[in-house]
C-alpha cells in the first residue's frame, strides 16, 4: 500500500480516473461486486465522453475494462479502487469501508490509501528464535502475505550443540547475537521497499537480545509477542499480534487528538479552507485532522477555493473532493492527516489544521 501510494500521489495528467466502490469478502454478497464496478465504469465513460476528446476518452475507457476483466471477485475485502490513466492501470483492496465514487481529475484520488494506512495498521511481525525465523506482514488481524527467500532464515552456522559450547554462556551469547544481526539485515533490506514497524513475536530472552543489536530500534514496538510460535499459521500468529497493535493504535489515536486540542488552546488551528490552503503553500501545516466521510467538491478561482454543490461534482472545472487535493498537497510538504469518527470536528465543520508555528 505505501508502495502504490508512492507511485501514484505524484502523477499529473490530463485525465486520471479513480474509481472507488465497496466490496465483499465471502460470497454470495461478493456475486453481486461486478455489477457494482460495471456501473461505475459506465459512469465513468459517460463523463469522459461528455469531456474528452473521442479518441481519448475511447482509450481510457477501452484501459478501464481491461483492467476490471483481470479482478477475481472472489478476493475482495471491503473495498476496491482503481487508477486508470494513459500510462497506468492499477487497482487494489482494501479493508475499509468507502464512499462509492468516480473521480476524474488531473491526479489520482488517493485519499482512501491515506485513510487505510492511517485509521489501520499496517505492520510486520518478526516470529523469531534462535533457530529459525519468519517474516509475516499483516494488516490489523489480516495476513498480507509471508516473506519468501531469503525468508524463513534458517541458523545453520551460528547455533551450537555442543556441550562445551553450550555450556559456554558468553560463547552462546555471541552465535545468538550474530545471528540476530544477520536477521536484522534482511529485515531491513525488506523495509526499504515497504517501511512499516515490526512487531516481534519471541520468548522474553529472544526480544531483548534483539533489540541490542537492532539497528533501527525505532521502528520496533516496545512490546512483543510472548511464546514461541514457530510452529503455527501465520493467520494464528496475526490473530494475537493484532491484540498488542490494536491496543497501540488506539493510544496514538488518542494522543493525535490530545494534540488537536493543545492546538486549539495555543490558537495554531485553522479551520477555513482557503486559509489552510495558503498556509500548506508556505510549508506551515503540520497535521491536516478530518472527519471520515467528509467530501466537498470545490473549484479554483484565482487560487482560491470556491465550494460547489454535489450536483455539479461532475462539471470538468470541478475538484470532486478538493480535501483530497489538500491533504496530498500537505504531504508533499512533509505534514500528515488523522482521520477521526464522524462527529469529533463537529464545531469545525469536520475539518481543520494545526500549524507547524
Amino acid at each position: 500500500m505505501n508502495l502504490l501510494l508512492k507511485e501514484l500521489k505524484n502523477i499529473i495528467s490530463e485525465s486520471c480516473v479513480t474509481i472507488i466502490l465497496n466490496t465483499h469478502r465471502t460470497s454470495p454478497d461478493n456475486q453481486k461486486d461486478p455489477l457494482r464496478l460495471k456501473n461505475l465504469i459506465k459512469e465513468a465513460e459517460e463523463r469522459l465522453f461528455s469531456d474528452e476528446s473521442k479518441k481519448d476518452a475511447k482509450l481510457l475507457v477501452q484501459r478501464l475494462h481491461e483492467l476490471a476483466s483481470k479482478i477475481d471477485h472472489k478476493y475482495n475485502l471491503e473495498s476496491l479502487i482503481l487508477f486508470v490513466n494513459e500510462d497506468i492501470a492499477e487497482y487494489t483492496r482494501l479493508p475499509v469501508s468507502v464512499e462509492n465514487r468516480v473521480v476524474i481529475d488531473h491526479t489520482f484520488a488517493t485519499r482512501d490509501l491515506v485513510r487505510a494506512m492511517h485509521l489501520e495498521s499496517n505492520y510486520y511481525v518478526l516470529v523469531l528464535s534462535q533457530q529459525k525465523v519468519r517474516l509475516i506482514e499483516a494488516f490489523n488481524d489480516k495476513v498480507v502475505s509471508e516473506a519468501g527467500a531469503p525468508f524463513p532464515l534458517n541458523n545453520t552456522q551460528l547455533y551450537s550443540t555442543n556441550k562445551a559450547e553450550l555450556s559456554n554462556a558468553s560463547r552462546q551469547t555471541n552465535l545468538v547475537a550474530e545471528f540476530f544481526k544477520r536477521v536484522d539485515k534482511e529485515l531491513n533490506n525488506v523495509r526499504k521497499e515497504n517501511p512499516l514497524p515490526v512487531l516481534i513475536c519471541t520468548e522474553q530472552g529472544n526480544y531483548h537480545e534483539y533489540l541490542k543489536i537492532a539497528a533501527q530500534k525505532q521502528s520496533i514496538f516496545s512490546t512483543y509477542l510472548n511464546k514461541n510460535r514457530l510452529d503455527e499459521k501465520a493467520h494464528a500468529i496475526v490473530t494475537e499480534a493484532w491484540k498488542i497493535v490494536q491496543e497501540f493504535t488506539i493510544e496514538r489515536n488518542n494522543s493525535r487528538k490530545a494534540e488537536l486540542q493543545k492546538a486549539v488552546s495555543q490558537n495554531k488551528f485553522l479551520s477555513d479552507a482557503n486559509e489552510i490552503w495558503q498556509a500548506i503553500t508556505m510549508g506551515r501545516i503540520q497535521t491536516i485532522f478530518i472527519e471520515q466521510g467528509k467530501f466537498q467538491p470545490a473549484r479554483w478561482e484565482n487560487d482560491r477555493i470556491i465550494y460547489v454543490s454535489d450536483e455539479q461534482r461532475n462539471n470538468k472545472e470541478v475538484v470532486d473532493d478538493i480535501y483530497d487535493e489538500l491533504i496530498e498537497a500537505n504531504m508533499n510538504f512533509g505534514g500528515d492527516v488523522v482521520f477521526l469518527p464522524k462527529g469529533e470536528l463537529s464545531k469545525f465543520n469536520g475539518f481543520g489544521a494545526i500549524t507547524r508555528y
